[in-house]
């Protein structure tokens, strides 16, 4: 594939360029200290996230929580794909100390799972980037990056050409769930928020106005669902384990991330007690 885009040092970016950015990123690893946790199954969010990221003792702000309702009630969940979630992904360098620590893969699952089992709408929220997508004039730091890694990759929007097992592709653990002629897989959005796609349409056409949304990552797309839902009238409550971020030198997404959800979603739940919510709600 050609691009017209440039790589994050800002030279010209070809295939042999991106294959050597992904390279670089996944190398990153281990100067960001991911490699030592790379090849570990992943768990609940261990004790020792559980008190890096613990909710305050003395909260400053109301306590403001959300209410299943069946039929009015969906899970969203934004790009459950290897390039994010599998140490196989060209971002995992950066972002699998979270999922990690966060036990974000598994997770994610036990959401699919329970709403399954209560008959609750699932819907997806995918990335996906086609070749016409390289051709842009300008993006923002992030989109410079995932650009240049060939993240979230597809040659073509009408084929599936290559796309199982590549980075675009689902988590193969989410197949069962995703593919089961149930899910509404909506059409990609492009930069973070669900703005470009058709989430909002399916959603109204389904009665939906209450979401528990998961996935990634915490501080960029996930965010910029939960920010965009709420404009639109939604209540949304997400799921804080069940997502996760980057951890660079320019911070830490997931802490950035959190703090935001506390201040501005329905309910910030962990997955256990999402899990007993949705079955309780069912």
């Amino acid at each position: 594939m050609k691009h017209d885009d440039h790589d994050t040092c800002g030279c010209n970016v070809t295939p042999e360029q991106v294959d050597t950015a992904r390279r670089r990123l996944l190398a990153g690893a281990a100067a960001t200290g991911a490699a030592a946790i790379a090849g570990s199954a992943a768990h609940a969010a261990t004790p020792e996230a559980r008190a890096l990221y613990a909710d305050p003792a003395d909260p400053g702000l109301p306590q403001i929580d959300m209410e299943i309702t069946p039929g009015r009630t969906a899970l969203v969940v934004t790009d459950p794909q290897i390039d994010f979630l599998s140490e196989d992904g060209v971002t995992w360098g950066v972002v699998g100390e979270s999922v990690t620590e966060q036990g974000t893969v598994d997770n994610i699952e036990r959401l699919f799972a329970a709403a399954k089992a209560a008959g609750m709408p699932v819907f997806i929220s995918p990335h996906y980037y086609y070749p016409h997508d390289h051709k842009w004039q300008f993006e923002g730091t992030l989109e410079k990056t995932m650009h240049a890694i060939g993240m979230f990759d597809r040659p073509d929007a009408l084929s599936l050409d290559g796309f199982e097992g590549s980075g675009a592709d689902w988590m193969p653990q989410y197949k069962k769930y995703i593919e089961d002629g149930e899910t509404i897989v909506c059409s990609p959005h492009k930069v973070y928020g669900p703005a470009q796609n058709d989430l909002n349409l399916q959603l109204r056409k389904r009665g939906i106005d209450k979401v528990i949304l998961a996935g990634m990552s915490a501080n960029l797309c996930t965010q910029a669902h939960l920010y965009e839902l709420l404009e639109l009238g939604y209540e949304v409550a997400v799921v804080r384990d069940a997502t996760a971020g980057a951890k660079v030198p320019e911070g830490d997404g997931y802490l950035a991330a959190i703090i935001n959800f506390r201040m501005v979603a329905n309910g910030v739940w962990w997955t256990d007690d999402a899990v007993t919510r949705i079955a309780r709600g069912a």
